[in-house]
């Protein structure tokens, strides 16, 4: 089950509007087929997806912790299977 969240272009603009915490992100092509799923600061990892173009397209959700960003991702990474 993908996220609820519309998809956004994976740029420099929407890199420099992610929020600087820990959430769950996923990574998806031109037509919004999901290419990957994972977690972390969520600044952090969009600059380095950006940097390697791990994706065009972005959506994510945040959480409280990293430990609740990597079950959730977890979970996720397991429904898309």
């Amino acid at each position: 089950m993908p996220l609820q969240k519309p998809w956004r272009d994976l740029d420099r603009s929407v890199v420099a509007s992610a929020p600087d915490r820990p959430g769950v992100y996923e990574l998806g092509d031109g037509s919004g087929t999901v290419l990957a799923v994972d977690h972390g600061v969520l600044r952090d990892e969009l600059k380095t997806a950006l940097a390697y173009g791990d994706g065009d397209r972005v959506r994510w959700t945040e959480t409280h912790t990293l430990e609740q960003a990597g079950e959730l991702a977890a979970d996720h990474r397991e429904r898309l299977e």
